[in-house]
């Protein structure tokens, strides 16, 4: 079973596989109940939101990460994967401007997405 650490790392390498960018991944453990983990990216299409949100779900499946409840798929401009203690966010940009997770959440620390990369 993976960390809540690893999902992150994991969700934020398949998202960078299909080229996510101004990805974030806060720590959110200490300041909220909500999860341990959120992964903050943007896609610059709606299809390219739902390309990094089929990588996420793929990565997770090959490793045995189950739940997984997704809202806004159907739009592509804010789709929300909830993994329990991993919640992924996938933005296009004039969504993400709007809403500004990152400063919301501000005082999350930032976790460096290389941390635990193959290689």
């Amino acid at each position: 079973m993976l960390s809540s650490k690893k999902k992150a790392i994991l969700a934020a390498q398949a998202a960078l596989d299909r080229k996510a960018h101004h990805l974030v991944v806060l720590e959110v453990r200490k300041i909220s109940t909500l999860a341990d983990y959120f992964l903050i990216c943007s896609g610059r299409t709606s299809r390219q939101t739902h390309a990094i949100a089929e990588a996420v779900d793929e990565a997770f499946r090959k490793n045995h990460v189950r739940g997984g409840h997704v809202e806004g798929a159907a739009e592509g401009s804010w789709i929300l994967m909830d993994y329990g203690d991993v919640v992924v966010h996938i933005f296009d940009d004039p969504t993400r401007a709007y809403y500004d997770l990152e400063r919301l959440w501000g005082d999350a620390p930032r976790v460096p997405v290389d941390e635990g990369r193959d290689g």
